[in-house]
Order: C-alpha cells, then sequence, then structure tokens
C-alpha cells in the first residue's frame, strides 16, 4: 500500500498550489479520500474530505472558498487545488484513505507547503 503526495512548494501569498496524491496497492474506489496538514507546534487537522465517488466533499472554514479537493477513480489519485493562498496555510500536508468497508487507514509521507513573500 502507498499513498505519494506531490505538488507541495513554495508559493507566495495569493498564489497557487496543486497537490497530487497517487494511491496503490489497495481498492481506490472503496476509500474515502481526505487531505490533513500539521503547522510547526500544532495539532494535524483535517483540511478537506471526498467521498468513494466523489459526490461528497467537505472543508475545514479556514480553507473553504479557496480549497478544492477532487478525485481521479481511474488514476487512483486525489487532489487539492489551493488558491489565494495565505501565510497560515504553511504545514506538511498528509493525504489519508479510510476504507468505508474495511475500516483500514493509510496515510502518505505528507508533502510541505510553505507560503512566503
Amino acid at each position: 500500500v502507498q499513498l505519494v503526495e506531490s505538488g507541495g512548494g513554495l508559493v507566495q501569498p495569493g498564489g497557487s498550489l496543486r497537490l497530487s496524491c497517487a494511491a496503490s496497492g489497495f481498492t481506490f474506489s472503496s476509500y474515502e479520500m481526505r487531505w490533513y496538514r500539521q503547522a510547526p507546534g500544532k495539532e494535524r487537522e483535517l483540511v478537506a474530505q471526498i467521498s468513494t465517488l466523489g459526490g461528497t466533499t467537505n472543508y475545514a472554514v479556514s480553507v473553504k472558498g479557496r480549497f478544492t479537493i477532487s478525485r481521479d477513480n481511474a488514476k487512483k489519485t486525489v487532489y487539492l487545488q489551493m488558491d489565494s493562498l495565505k501565510p497560515e496555510d504553511t504545514a506538511v500536508y498528509y493525504c489519508n484513505a479510510r476504507g468505508v468497508y474495511s475500516g483500514s487507514t493509510y496515510w502518505g509521507q505528507g508533502t510541505q507547503v510553505t507560503v512566503s513573500s
């Protein structure tokens, strides 16, 4: 089982980034997918989640209207489009999969997002 995040980096305030998380080793379409983030000295927080077929999404209040989660089950990939980035969005972003039938949970290794001028 693997979840491999990519797309992080350094961006100026107001800029955009698109994170990707490529999955392998499990039945991707049977897993709800989530993006979490953890800033230095803070607890890991849920940023966005998407249902197995992509029909339902939810967002943290702090990112609603700026971030968009999506998934491509054929490519076994989940995305997080991040627009209007703020310095407070700086964190390590983690991809998470939770099986709706199995209850199994998997984590990616994380990708650093830094928003700074």
